[in-house]
């Protein structure tokens, strides 16, 4: 039996934020203007999948949204263990927010390990749904735990809610013919189902999901559309869950639209396509599988039919070799990776330099140095991304700042390594690449043009009038060299990574030849055209925040909390980083202060110490975890008033 819940616009009239309600089912209802759910448990307990349901019914329902999954590092810890706890955030509002929260108000802790790895982010106060039935004497002892903390006093502070999920769910799916193990497996769709009920989530949309995803194994899907329908008529008819809440849909937050729920990867994957349809060019992957980049591989692997070719390649240098290889021959051509990659790609990146051809290089930034933290997010390649090669090689450097601008960078960073043929690096990282937001989804009318034209045939005519082609004979205003793809009669040319000679593209070891081309190709990305900086200053303050790439919600969130207490502070994020908009100099030193907060050690404060002699002052982080907005604002506050 399917239950029906009645949406937040039949109810709004009568209801307030805060107020709570009798509906006809009995149980009171209350009005929220934001809610933070985390979901947490064994790697093994499905906890993203749970996740990414829930924040799809809330994509759905209209509400703003930001969510933050955090994976083990371990492929497959052991069960039951610290190191095995897989979590997944979701903060959405009836309003505009930026970040997936500072704190739960909600934690639903699958076993021992989940909560003692996340009570200590939890306020007094918030909700703690457990599963009773994982509290074993060994499971407890596994984690660190000499008493049960259920029976301790120890959750005294919280709102705790004891529920045996395993027991209930294997109890709902005793009319499968599954074994218990089977039936325990459904045990976060019966969380699922519980937290649905208590926020008025919609249902048909996770039904319907679980008929696609396991349409090969109906039985299997219909046993995990009863536990879920059991978890929902769990939180209606239980005496331990007295109020249930709305979070009405965040109307005022967005522009009229069409909208959809979306993650860094997915919208990095749409913009590439987006971007090859709008250059008219086949699009080209070369990579290599790496976490947290994998997902865009085997995102445009999904897309023949826009024309995109993806090629898997044995390892990291051969991923971009051919990537070059592509652009070479006329494609789009694209690498994905992580900072362990880029290492390995240094060489082919500066070949890409020297051969002045367009490719994409997208770092999706991880903790490091080494393999380091594969699942945790950094932002600590943007020297190497600026001079990680040999020789002077310079790079453009794009980064998004949200999941959902991930879609335009990608668009910004192939104009960029087309107009001007020029390899170009995009940095992401893992919190933009696994998070999502909802994004508008553009009219093709606004996209811009991104068309080339390939040269056809001689560009020089030579003292004795005979009609040649000189690969690297410059376009006046960008400098960029001709394309011409391989097999046009006439304009046969060397390739490779020797110096050339002006013009011609010979080889040359000619000193004065060897100085004016690397001063030519560093014009180049000197040259390049990108907006100027708008400063968001409605106060005329004295001190400035200054961001790049994933810390803008946090910064925004915080920026958003000084300035409701009265503060005074101004803000300018940047997407460009090599070139820097050409107003950014003037912008630095209309500000007393300037405060540079970065998931890295200062690498962007060093930057900009040096180009402009400003005594930006850093603020760092790395733990692997994107700012929390309240940390952030403290900070901030100090410089303030210091």
């Amino acid at each position: 039996m399917t239950s029906q819940v009645s949406s937040p616009a039949e109810q709004a009239d009568d209801t307030v934020a805060g107020e709570q309600r009798r509906p006809a089912g009995g149980k009171d209802v209350r009005r929220l203007d934001r809610v933070i759910i985390r979901f947490a448990g064994d790697s093994g307990d499905g906890m993203q999948l749970t996740g990414d349901r829930f924040t799809s019914e809330t994509a759905s329902f209209g509400n703003d949204l930001s969510t933050l999954p955090n994976f083990p590092a371990e492929i497959r810890a052991p069960a039951g263990t610290l190191p095995g706890v897989s979590s997944f955030q979701l903060h959405f509002a009836d309003h505009d927010i930026l970040t997936p929260g500072d704190a739960p108000n909600v934690l639903v802790a699958m076993n021992p390990a989940a909560l003692k790895a996340n009570i200590g982010d939890m306020p007094r106060g918030a909700e703690i749904i457990v599963n009773t039935d994982e509290f074993t004497k060994r499971a407890m002892q596994k984690v660190g735990y000499d008493s049960n903390p259920l029976e301790d006093g120890s959750l005294d502070g919280y709102s705790l809610h004891p529920v045996p999920l395993t027991t209930l769910t294997v109890e709902a799916l005793k009319e499968f013919d599954l074994s218990r193990k089977e039936a325990e497996r459904s045990k976060n769709m019966f969380a699922l189902g519980l937290l649905s009920w208590m926020y008025h989530r919609p249902t048909e949309g996770t039904e319907a999901f679980l008929r696609t995803k396991f349409a090969k194994k109906p039985q299997i899907a219909e046993a995990n559309i009863t536990a879920y329908r059991a978890g929902w008529n769990f939180g209606e008819t239980t005496e331990d869950f007295a109020v249930s809440y709305e979070v009405a849909p965040a109307a005022k937050a967005f522009p009229p639209g069409l909208y959809r729920n979306i993650s860094g990867n997915l919208a990095l994957a749409y913009g590439l396509i987006t971007a090859s349809r709008q250059a008219d060019l086949p699009l080209f992957l070369g990579s290599y599988p790496i976490t947290p980049a994998s997902d865009i591989l085997h995102e445009l692997s999904r897309h023949k039919n826009f024309g995109v070719r993806t090629f898997q390649a044995e390892d990291e240098i051969a991923g971009i070799g051919a990537a070059l290889g592509a652009a070479f021959g006329g494609s789009l051509a694209v690498t994905t990776t992580s900072g362990p990659g880029v290492a390995l790609k240094s060489e082919t990146i500066g070949l890409a330099v020297s051969l002045e051809l367009p490719l994409l290089i997208v770092d999706i930034q991880r903790g490091g140095p080494s393999t380091g933290l594969p699942t945790k997010t950094e932002q600590a390649d943007l020297l190497q991304a600026m001079y990680g090669r040999n020789g002077e090689a310079p790079v453009p450097v794009v980064a998004p700042r949200t999941p959902a601008d991930c879609f335009d960078a990608a668009l910004e960073a192939a104009r960029i390594a087309l107009l001007y043929r020029t390899p170009v690096f995009l940095l992401s990282d893992g919190y933009l690449a696994n998070g999502s937001e909802p994004w508008r989804i553009p009219e093709v009318d606004d996209l811009p043009d991104l068309r080339v034209q390939f040269t056809q045939g001689p560009n020089h005519t030579l003292d004795n009038g005979t009609e040649v082609f000189w690969p690297y004979k410059r376009d006046p205003h960008t400098l960029a060299r001709p394309w011409a793809v391989p097999g046009t009669p006439g304009l046969e040319h060397r390739i490779g990574g020797i110096e050339k000679q002006d013009g011609t593209g010979n080889i040359s070891y000619d000193p004065a030849n060897h100085d004016f081309m690397v001063r030519i190709r560093q014009a180049k990305v000197d040259g390049i055209e990108v907006p100027e900086l708008e400063v968001d200053d409605p106060q005329q303050a004295r001190t400035l925040v200054l961001g790049w790439g994933s810390t803008y919600g946090p910064i925004t969130a915080a920026v958003r909390r000084l300035r409701a207490a009265g503060e005074s502070i101004a803000q300018v994020h940047l997407r460009h980083l090599n070139p820097f908009p050409r107003n950014l100099g003037e912008v630095l030193k209309a500000y007393d202060k300037v405060v540079v907060p970065e998931m890295n050690l200062g690498q962007l404060a060093t930057l900009i110490r040096a180009k402009y002699l400003v005594d930006a002052r850093s603020h760092t982080q790395v733990n692997g975890m994107p700012f929390k907005a309240e940390r952030l604002a403290a900070a901030l506050k100090e410089a303030i008033h210091d």
